[in-house]
């Protein structure tokens, strides 16, 4: 359904160093960039944007990003935790979504709530 989302960020450097350790694992690396946003996704395909915002700029929202495997996840959760991000749920089973939903949550440096899940067991 979409094609790309964007967040607005404080810091672009700080937050851009957060996704790009964070998302590794899944397998996206930065595939856009200039001075005011970087764009993340798999090679030549960016889907989650970070724009420069004010420095006052603060946006809550919840990005959950598809695992291959739950090694993944966990790699996520580690590497996000050692680039700056806060443990907001750590790398586990959430049978109240589903017998199956291994998820790890992090806040970003923004205040976000980014999580990666994998359904594969």
């Amino acid at each position: 359904m979409f094609d790309h989302l964007g967040l607005q960020v404080k810091d672009l450097v700080k937050s851009s160093r957060f996704y790009e350790a964070a998302l590794a694992p899944l397998g996206y690396v930065v595939a856009a960039s200039d001075e005011s946003s970087v764009g993340f996704g798999p090679p030549g395909a960016p889907a989650l944007y970070l724009y420069q915002g004010k420095a006052s700029a603060h946006s809550v929202t919840h990005v959950a990003l598809s695992a291959k495997a739950r090694a993944c996840v966990t790699q996520f959760y580690e590497r996000g935790l050692d680039a700056g991000g806060k443990d907001n749920g750590a790398p586990g089973v959430r049978t109240d979504y589903a017998q199956n939903y291994f998820a790890a949550f992090l806040i970003d440096p923004d205040g976000n709530n980014v999580e990666a899940v994998c359904f594969a067991e």
